[in-house]
């Protein structure tokens, strides 16, 4: 999925892309429910390109305690793997302090890695917070101090998405992305 199928005229900036944000309706936990294939929102923060060049595919939800917040696609392509977010993105505020880290792919050192870094256990959890004044869905990762908070885009069948926020401790600012439901490809 390229960002461009869903938001054609995407925001480049932070205020720009809360704009958006803000202006989206909440969403309920159970619209969550499925497997979503996400894509990066680039508005100058510091993590924008780290999803892109590690592979990164989207997230899923079983339900409101079985949450796979990092997906990433097999060698063939053919299913999804999930990925632990403790192991793999610990020392994200390392990494994005490495200007060179986020213009390289290292999805193929992440996919070689998937024996040490998968894992089969859910990773996150789905709850209902206020963030920005909205009670809306959010994604609590379990051993990490992040929450992508959940905003409407569209929720016509076919072609639902969203818009999360990460809420990131020691981040002044959200990192974006979106996210458009995608069951095509089994997770295990």
């Amino acid at each position: 999925m390229l960002l461009t199928d869903v938001l054609p005229d995407a925001p480049t900036t932070t205020t720009e892309a809360l704009a958006i944000y803000d202006a989206a309706p909440a969403v309920e936990l159970d619209f969550m429910i499925g497997t979503w294939h996400g894509a990066e929102l680039p508005t100058n923060h510091p993590l924008d390109g780290m999803l892109a060049a590690s592979g990164w595919w989207g997230k899923q939800f079983v339900d409101a305690e079985t949450v796979h917040p990092l997906l990433f696609p097999t060698a063939d392509g053919s299913a999804l793997w999930a990925l632990n977010p403790a192991l793999a993105f610990g020392g994200l505020g390392v990494a994005t302090r490495v200007p060179g880290l986020k213009k390289r792919n290292f999805s193929g050192a992440i996919a070689k890695l998937k024996p040490v870094l998968g894992t089969t256990a859910p990773k996150a959890r789905l709850r209902t917070t206020r963030y920005r004044g909205v009670d809306t869905a959010t994604m609590v990762y379990d051993q990490l101090p992040i929450n992508d908070v959940f905003r409407l885009l569209d929720d016509a069948p076919g072609s639902e998405t969203v818009m999360g926020a990460m809420d990131l401790r020691g981040s002044s600012r959200p990192y974006f992305f979106v996210l458009r439901r995608d069951d095509s490809l089994r997770v295990g």
